[in-house]
């Protein structure tokens, strides 16, 4: 097997043969002829009505062969093994019990003192930014230093970001930076990461709405990896390669939404079932410099993927890298559900697994 980089990200899709088998295609039953030449797609789709759920037909997918894809830049690998698939959950997601009476991010529960900034409509706070008070980095650490928020995403106990509407997941993302502006203030952080845990495979505890933020004057090893490659791509090519890679992948399968001033994507190399990244068209460093379309449109994007995420009853993260002294950087936003763990071959490789393609993640959340 070869891994495949950014240069060859448009490989056609394998062509696979039936033998007169049953198959859904976007919730239909067709009868495909023997010896039917078709495209890897959602064919491979049953949709089960009983449980709402997209299934994996393992029938269609025994006879296509596992593919090694290479990361866009990075130099990591993943096994895209389509026959290994199963449906997206076979066990209802674990509930995180938290009363809203015991929550701490419930407006009663509230400590002014720990209030960083707040968004009110209508004179109260529809998202409010705190001081995280079991930090693992402080500002009068020297030995771990920097410093860390939680983003409470709205007054609501019982609302995930996916049940907020395009104008208050906007809120969020406004509010994402005016907090990256005004910690990047001191000169020694220079790294800020905005990021958000949701369901308990993605390390969440607390059910109330809420997302985080990072910030520390190290650079984690594959950012700094990253944006070297990223500076070595663009001295030979004379271009972005974040850039380059929208430019394809809006004529790929992979494409999953678009507009004028975003797009998401299912990444060739996806890590993770169903991982999407949504990107500004306009080279721009962070989200401080987004204006108010994008904004717009990466709250756009962001419903849109969320709400499928739902459906599939899948914990995820999803976070944005901003390196603050590095102007030329593009700007994007990783999504990366949690529905597999860690095993051997992971653990003892460093070699990813993944089940589900990315042509078939972003049909389905084309759909």
């Amino acid at each position: 097997m070869v891994g495949y980089s950014l240069n060859n990200i448009l490989k056609k899709p394998t062509k696979v043969n039936t033998n007169n088998k049953l198959v859904f295609f976007r919730k239909k039953l067709l009868n495909i002829p023997s010896k039917t030449n078709f495209l890897y797609s959602p064919s491979f789709f049953c949709y089960n009505n009983i449980n709402n759920q997209y299934i994996i037909n393992n029938n269609m997918t025994k006879d296509i062969k596992s593919e090694i894809r290479k990361a866009y830049l990075l130099n990591k690998y993943v096994i895209i093994t389509p026959g290994r698939a199963k449906r997206p959950r076979d066990v209802k997601e674990e509930t995180i019990i938290k009363r809203s009476s015991e929550c701490p991010f419930c407006p009663e529960n509230i400590n002014d003192e720990n209030i960083t900034d707040q968004i009110k409509i209508n004179g109260k706070w529809r998202v409010l930014s705190i001081k995280n008070i079991f930090p693992a980095v402080t500002l009068d650490n020297d030995k771990a230093y920097g410093t860390q928020e939680v983003i409470i995403e709205n007054r609501d106990h019982s609302k995930e970001m996916s049940d907020l509407n395009e104008r208050q997941i906007k809120n969020v993302l406004k509010m994402y930076a005016k907090r990256t502006k005004e910690i990047s203030k001191n000169e020694k952080i220079d790294y800020v990461l905005c990021f958000k845990n949701q369901g308990s495979k993605a390390g969440a505890s607390i059910i109330h709405a809420h997302s985080q933020i990072f910030a520390s004057h190290i650079l984690p090893p594959d950012v700094h990896e990253e944006l070297g490659l990223a500076t070595s791509y663009k001295i030979e090519k004379h271009s972005c390669p974040y850039c380059d890679i929208i430019k394809k992948e809006m004529n790929s399968p992979r494409k999953i939404w678009e507009n004028k001033f975003a797009c998401a994507i299912a990444p060739y190399a996806s890590e993770y079932h169903y991982e999407a990244w949504i990107f500004t068209k306009r080279h721009i460093d962070n989200i401080t410099n987004c204006n108010e379309q994008e904004l717009d449109s990466l709250a756009a994007a962001l419903k849109k993927i969320l709400v499928k995420l739902k459906k599939l009853d899948l914990s995820f993260n999803f976070y944005m890298h901003q390196v603050i002294s590095d102007k030329n950087q593009h700007f994007y936003i990783k999504i990366q559900p949690r529905d597999s763990v860690c095993a051997g071959v992971e653990l003892g490789s460093g070699l990813v697994i993944n089940s589900v393609p990315p042509e078939v993640a972003s049909e389905y959340y084309r759909e």
